[in-house]
C-alpha cells in the first residue's frame, strides 16, 4: 500500500515486512539526533553538556515563601528522578528564603543542585541569591527591563548601544559573582519578554531571540566566564 503525504510528491510505502519507507530525498527535516560539541557545565555535582547524559530537571510550584511547602516539593521531584530543580526567585524576600530551603534540605540528606528563576531588575534579588543556589536563571528581557513605550517607533543605533553598556554594567557584578563561587548560569530566553529594542530591531523572528541571547554571552565571554547553559 502506498499513501501520498502533503507535499511534492511525498511517498510512504508499507513493505511486506510491515515497515514504513520514505524516500529520504524527500525529507524536509534530518530526524537523525546529533549531539553539537559543548562545554561541560557542573550545576551542583551534576555534569551537563558534553558527552553527560540528557539531564532531567523541573520545577516546584509551590511558593518560594511557604518553606515547608517549597521543601517538600523539591523533595518530592528529586524522589521521583529529577536531577535539578528550580525554584522561582522574585523578590529579595525570596531570595532569603531560598537560604532556609537550601539549610532544610541539606539537613535531610537532600542534595539535588537547585536553580534561582530571577525575574524582572533582577541583579539585587540575582546577587542575593547566589550563594544559596547552584545555578542563576536569568531572563535577558527582563533582566535589565525597560517598560515598552506605546509611542516608539523606531530605535537609532545610538540609543541601542547605550541599552547594551547599561546591560553591561548591570550584568557585570553578577558574572563576577558567579565566577568566584563556581556557580553556573541559564540564559533563558522567551519571544513574549523580548526587549523592545530587540523587537524594533529583528521584528517578530528567531533572530531577536538569538541576539537577545548572544548580547549576554558576548558580555560573559568577556569577562572570561564559560558556565552558561542556553
Amino acid at each position: 500500500m502506498t499513501a501520498t503525504l502533503p507535499g511534492p510528491s511525498t511517498q510512504v510505502e508499507h513493505t511486506d515486512h510491515g515497515t514504513l519507507k520514505v524516500d529520504s530525498g524527500l525529507l524536509r527535516y534530518d530526524t537523525r539526533i546529533r549531539r553539537r560539541p559543548t562545554r561541560t557545565v557542573m550545576v551542583g555535582h551534576v555534569p551537563i553538556g558534553s558527552n553527560h547524559p540528557v539531564v532531567v530537571q523541573s520545577m516546584i510550584n509551590e511558593d518560594t515563601m511557604d518553606i515547608t511547602a517549597a521543601v517538600a516539593g523539591i523533595r518530592r521531584l528529586a524522589g521521583a528522578g529529577c536531577e535539578i530543580v528550580r525554584v522561582t526567585v522574585p523578590s529579595l524576600s525570596h531570595a532569603k528564603a531560598m537560604g532556609h530551603i537550601r539549610q532544610q534540605l541539606r539537613d535531610e540528606g537532600c542534595t539535588v543542585p537547585l536553580v534561582a528563576d530571577v525575574h524582572h531588575n533582577g541583579i539585587n534579588i540575582a546577587l542575593a541569591v547566589a550563594r544559596h543556589v547552584d545555578k542563576v536563571r536569568i531572563n535577558p528581557g527582563l533582566f535589565v527591563f525597560d517598560k515598552p513605550d506605546p509611542n516608539r517607533q523606531s530605535f537609532s543605533a545610538a540609543e541601542f548601544a547605550a541599552a547594551g553598556q547599561r546591560i553591561r554594567a548591570t550584568f557585570g557584578p553578577l558574572v563576577n559573582l558567579l565566577k568566584e563561587q563556581n556557580k553556573a548560569l541559564r540564559i533563558g530566553v522567551n519571544h513574549g519578554s523580548l526587549a523592545e529594542r530587540m523587537v524594533f530591531t529583528h521584528g517578530d523572528t528567531p533572530q531577536g531571540m538569538a541576539e537577545a541571547a548572544m548580547e549576554f554571552i558576548r558580555i560573559c565571554a568577556e569577562m572570561d566566564f564559560h558556565n552558561i547553559v542556553v
